[in-house]
């Protein structure tokens, strides 16, 4: 993130575009912007300016008569911004192992989806440990939210609910493990 944060003036501004081009149909109010993105409400203001002045964003008023902001598909280098920022690897797996690595005695950390570019995945990332603490991990995943842009389908299993699935061919299980992913931390040693 710090390098494109450097490029585009401002990490605020590379999760807000990232938030746009990960959901291209959602219209967004400067509230939710700043929430998802983790950041200072003015620093958002300023930067919506900035990002509307460019064209990538547009103002609209949805459904509720709230205005709000939505990508503009119309944007003439929608597709080359959006190949940019999507397909860099949105965390160093290293980042992601040192933040959940400190939860609990994490087994196994498995990423797909949006972390190797599948976006058909079943999930983003599954996480197998005892001792983990479920808002301190909510809090980690809303995080890697912010950073990424994009809201992320994730599983945490304790190591022997885990292992019951395993044994029980459970569909979630098996949805993960067959299709394309990456395990970044793996002490059960599966293949």
């Amino acid at each position: 993130m710090e390098t494109l944060s450097k490029l585009f003036g401002s990490e605020t501004k590379v999760k807000m575009m990232r938030l746009f081009l990960f959901n291209p149909e959602t219209v967004f109010v400067t509230k939710d912007i700043a929430e998802r993105a983790k950041s200072d409400i003015a620093k958002v203001r300023r930067e919506l300016s900035n990002i509307e002045k460019t064209g990538l964003i547009k103002k609209k008023v949805s459904r509720g008569g709230k205005g709000g902001f939505i990508l503009d598909h119309q944007f003439l280098y929608l597709t080359p911004l959006q190949n940019f920022l999507i397909n860099v690897e949105p965390l160093n797996p290293k980042e992601i192992i040192k933040r959940i690595g400190k939860l609990g005695n994490i087994k196994l950390i498995l990423i797909a989806g949006v972390f190797i570019k599948e976006p058909e995945s079943r999930l983003d990332l599954l996480i197998v440990g005892d001792g983990v603490k479920k808002a301190a991990l909510e809090k980690i995943i809303k995080t890697l939210e912010s950073e990424i842009g994009k809201e992320l389908k994730y599983a945490q299993f304790t190591s022997e609910d885990f292992k019951y699935r395993l044994s029980m061919c459970d569909k979630l299980t098996r949805d993960i493990l067959d299709y394309p992913h990456r395990k970044i931390v793996n002490r059960f040693g599966i293949l």
